[in-house]
């Protein structure tokens, strides 16, 4: 563990037997087209939502689905667990979006008879993926079953600033070496093979990024109440899971990044660690006063019950980095009640 997190350890008392941890955070990114709409024509259309500012201001502004990122976050996991052993449905060996659901060899080894309990519990212990990202378990074993598996980590859509978010879009021409041809592009049989036009967007600007990850509940099998899995196994799932969070920062994948690799720029704001039943604060860094109001609601939590809330700010991508890098080594695996 780097010697400033240490140094922070020591002076703040950090608890690192972690029930929960809240993200949230300023991310500028420049460049990029993460998440489009589809195409229009010759125009591909990003995504764009609308939102209100505290004085009851709409605003229509570019952003990054929730989805997007579950899905970034969900890929490095798996490349992850295919590192470091952990165990994966025959599903989610392939990475196939059904996961569990199409592992017929986990189906076969139930009845009808079979309690849904036992089936999450089986799911627990069979497949990482399946325990944190969240399943609906629809497979017929023995019987319809329609078994819920909430996912331990929740992403917020990242949206951008309105008054710092900027979307433009550019003209692009496909190559021809024979020459320009007709303005639309030839229509042969081998396809449309003349030099066409089209409009790409790209954005710039600063996005706020919220993110909770409950991470008592790795393991945990909400019908008994009871954990699944022993504590060696739920702290190897929680580091490779908090891995996988740091690694969706440092590469976002998404759409377009071929030729429009986002350039990331910065990342700053306020990770807030709960060691107990108290949910970790998070607030959107849409709210200018996000920094001031988490400590806020932080020194209430405290003041309910002592040191249940810690924080831990970041100015830079390097500092996010070192601070998770940090509880990654040294996180404990919290069960429920502690």
């Amino acid at each position: 563990m780097n010697q400033e997190f240490n140094t922070v350890i020591k002076e703040r008392g950090i608890n690192m037997s972690i029930q929960s941890l809240a993200i949230s955070g300023l991310m500028t990114l420049n460049l990029h087209s993460l998440n489009n709409e589809g195409a229009e024509g010759n125009y591909m259309q990003t995504r764009q939502v609308q939102i209100v500012d505290r004085n009851g201001n709409m605003s229509d502004v570019n952003a990054i689905s929730g989805d997007m990122f579950k899905h970034i976050q969900g890929e490095h996991l798996y490349h992850l667990a295919k590192e470091g052993g952990l165990p994966l449905c025959s599903g989610c060996e392939r990475f196939d979006a059904n996961r569990i659901v199409v592992d017929q060899e986990f189906a076969a080894q139930y009845t009808k008879d079979t309690l849904d309990s036992e089936i999450l519990s089986g799911a627990i212990q069979r497949c990482t993926l399946d325990d944190t990202q969240g399943i609906l378990i629809t497979s017929d074993i023995g019987k319809k079953r329609a078994i819920g598996r909430k996912s331990v980590l929740e992403f917020g859509w990242i949206v951008g600033r309105p008054e710092t978010t900027r979307t433009d879009s550019y003209f692009h021409v496909k190559y021809a070496a024979e020459g320009r041809g007709k303005g639309a592009g030839e229509k042969t049989g081998a396809g449309n093979t003349g030099q066409n036009i089209f409009h790409r967007p790209a954005s710039s600007g600063q996005y706020a990024v919220v993110l909770n990850l409950d991470l008592y509940r790795v393991g945990y099998n909400d019908i008994l109440m009871q954990y699944a899995l022993n504590a060696e196994e739920r702290s190897q799932r929680i580091k490779e899971l908090l891995k996988s969070v740091l690694f969706t920062f440092l590469q976002p994948n998404g759409a377009m990044r071929n030729t429009q690799n986002p350039h990331v720029l910065d990342f700053s704001g306020v990770m807030t660690l709960s060691s107990s039943t108290f949910p970790a604060p998070m607030v959107s860094a849409l709210n200018g006063d996000y920094l001031e109001e988490i400590e806020k609601v932080a020194r209430t939590l405290n003041v309910l019950k002592a040191d249940s809330i810690q924080l831990l700010s970041f100015s830079s991508i390097g500092d996010f980095a070192e601070k998770l890098g940090g509880i990654i080594q040294e996180v404990n695996p919290a069960g429920m009640g502690m």
